[in-house]
């Protein structure tokens, strides 16, 4: 079924030069069609390395977008390349490409349309080395999350996720944040539109290299994540529906 269906892998990239190569040295190229990179206007030499690797499709941004930004050119791009599953993988190498196959599959058997790589089922996340600061918060948030969207997720902070095309051109991207909270509007999004998500166990790394974002950032990400699961109980109580949810 697999080998029937386009499969587009998206990198949203900044700054990946050092680990660009070790991330694509492990994708399956026997099942995935093509790579796309989107480079957020990176200080390094991202897109130098990209093309010495013979990436065909390289997106550039002339000014950083922001991580949602990125995103929005990763899908775009991909659709218009006639993906039937998108998978996002990080290029910092902080989440295996091993998995990808395992994800694709799900999707590919009629599972389900939307697959995440959890680092919280297991014990993946902190004997990766996940700060346990970060680690608390997203088991907070998690927990009041699904409270709220009335979900069982283990986690939705998640960055490696595959998707069926038909969910991507069912829901407004466009409409969603530029920065990091992007991820959690459209989660709100896939469960607005009655999509479920199918999760996997995902081992993770944290190093020098994989990117990751500060303390103050992490704070404000946290708040919005909140108000984006308040927007989202308010819609379903018919109170107020945001744009981004019309």
């Amino acid at each position: 079924m697999i080998d029937k269906l386009k499969i587009v892998v998206v990198m949203p990239a900044y700054n990946a030069s050092m680990t660009l190569k070790k991330t694509l040295d492990e994708v399956p190229m026997d099942i995935v069609d093509e790579i796309v990179l989107v480079d957020d206007n990176s200080k390094d030499n991202t897109v130098d390395v990209a093309k010495s690797l013979s990436i065909k499709h390289i997106v550039t941004h002339d000014v950083n977008k922001g991580y949602g930004g990125n995103q929005k050119s990763c899908y775009r791009k991909a659709l218009e390349l006639g993906a039937d599953i998108v998978i996002m993988l990080h290029p910092d190498y902080q989440y295996t490409p091993k998995l990808i196959r395992a994800m694709t599959s799900v999707i590919s058997e009629g599972n389900y349309k939307v697959v995440f790589g959890s680092r919280i089922l297991g014990k993946g996340a902190l004997k990766g080395g996940m700060p346990i600061y970060k680690y608390i918060a997203n088991r907070i948030l998690t927990l009041f999350q699904n409270i709220l969207i009335n979900q069982k997720l283990s986690e939705y902070h998640t960055g490696y996720r595959a998707f069926h095309a038909d969910v991507l051109k069912s829901i407004a991207i466009d409409k969603n944040d530029d920065d990091f909270i992007f991820d959690n509007q459209m989660i709100a999004q896939i469960f607005s539109r009655d999509f479920e998500i199918c999760e996997i166990t995902c081992p993770t790394k944290y190093f020098e290299e994989a990117s990751s974002i500060n303390f103050i950032r992490s704070a404000k990400y946290g708040l919005g994540v909140l108000w984006v699961s308040v927007q989202y109980r308010l819609m379903k109580w018919g109170i107020y529906t945001p744009d981004y949810l019309k």
